[in-house]
């Protein structure tokens, strides 16, 4: 495997040879050639070995090595075993892809492909900027044999947008190239999950969370008056805690599937996902604004001041998310935020996921949260616990 990086850092001023860490070259399994469709696909890659991943978002290692091996893909009925050996003799399983529904004719053959080269530049008050450049990889196969398929010449077909930059029109068009029995294919790109064209996500139905949230806030800090007892704030807060749920719940049932349906009429593209993720978010956002409600409340018998606690409960739930999630701070402190403040909760909303073999700038401002949404709102729930408790002892 070959390959080139367009302008790379530290100048930016020169296209130098070399392999992103996840281009990828290898043999390939597919239910037609169209993009999205079902497929297993054994590989070599850059710096990460010999790898098999399938429809898109799986990713099974194999060997650590970059030196030439020989790769074997079989099928049984929807299920497909990759092998690797590096001598065509003594080989070794690296994994099995189950393919539910896969037709009885399918396309195999050789792939190349290589993500952009993505580096992250810091601006002003610590936060980040990301740029993906051009790479591309050329990989030679030989000793190529397929079993049980009908003979046919071998024919190319380019995936996705490629061929429309200087470097390909000019110095290495991508495509196959056969000289006896020698294939050499060239591409560039990714097989993967996500995806540079914009999207939104259902978060992005939620715009009015954080309004929501502060309105909660004050009127939990305006219900702690006449807490007499940590019996009495028990009370409250059960109450507090169920009106701000139901309320959220109610709110947000509504607002998320319609939201998402406006978008997809506007023509904005909605990250897909389940019902049941749909319903994970609404009742997660819900949950948040109970379990505020609840903080706020026992912060404001603690203090006794219903003013400071509104100050305090948006200074350490709101503030540390809008500043973990704008490009303010540099993506480290983002992650810290969003991990040890009561903002961690604010993750229950997450609907995107991050693959370690695909190359995205995964960062708070992008949608990606430290936590996962239960373990985020088990970080809110230990702040509740404690400063209730906190606020029952004070008012004995």
């Amino acid at each position: 495997m070959t390959g080139i990086i367009t302008y790379p850092p530290p100048d930016h001023d020169e296209i130098v040879p070399g392999l992103v860490p996840w281009a990828k070259a290898g043999i390939i399994l597919k239910d037609g050639v169209a993009q999205g469709s079902s497929y297993a696909a054994l590989m070599l890659t850059g710096s990460h070995g010999v790898r098999m991943q399938y429809d898109y978002t799986h990713d099974v290692a194999g060997a650590a090595t970059q030196s030439p091996r020989w790769l074997r893909l079989t099928r049984a009925g929807d299920t497909i075993t990759g092998h690797e050996s590096p001598d065509g003799t003594h080989w070794t399983k690296v994994g099995t892809a189950h393919l539910p529904g896969l037709p009885a004719t399918v396309q195999v053959g050789l792939f190349t492909a290589s993500p952009g080269d993505l580096t992250i530049t810091h601006t002003g008050l610590g936060a980040s900027l990301s740029a993906s450049r051009f790479t591309q990889v050329t990989a030679t196969f030989d000793h190529i044999s397929l079993d049980s398929a009908p003979a046919a010449a071998w024919s190319t077909t380019p995936v996705g947008k490629m061929g429309h930059t200087d470097w390909e029109r000019y110095h290495r068009a991508p495509g196959l190239v056969e000289s006896n029995g020698t294939f050499t294919v060239t591409g560039s790109g990714d097989i993967g999950p996500l995806t540079d064209a914009p999207r939104s996500t259902v978060s992005s139905t939620l715009v009015g969370l954080t309004i929501a949230l502060i309105i909660v806030i004050v009127v939990a800090a305006r219900f702690a008056t006449g807490a007499s007892s940590g019996r009495i704030l028990a009370a409250k807060a059960v109450v507090v805690g169920g009106a701000a749920f139901v309320a959220t719940l109610v709110g947000a049932g509504v607002v998320v599937p319609a939201g998402s349906a406006l978008l997809r009429a506007e023509g904005i593209s909605v990250l897909a996902v389940s019902a049941l993720t749909h319903l994970r978010v609404v009742v997660g956002v819900a949950a948040l604004l109970a379990v505020a409600a609840v903080f706020t409340l026992a912060l404001a018998a603690l203090v006794r001041r219903a003013w400071a606690a509104i100050l305090v409960a948006i200074s350490v739930i709101v503030l540390p998310y809008l500043l973990g999630v704008l490009p303010l701070l540099s993506d480290e402190v983002s992650r810290w935020l969003l991990r040890i403040t009561p903002a961690a909760a604010f993750a229950v909303q997450q609907t995107v996921r991050e693959y370690p073999q695909v190359v995205a700038y995964y960062a708070p401002m992008n949608g990606y949260f430290p936590l996962p949404g239960w373990a985020g709102f088990a970080v809110l729930c230990g702040y509740a616990m404690v400063v209730l408790g906190l606020g029952a002892f004070r008012l004995r």
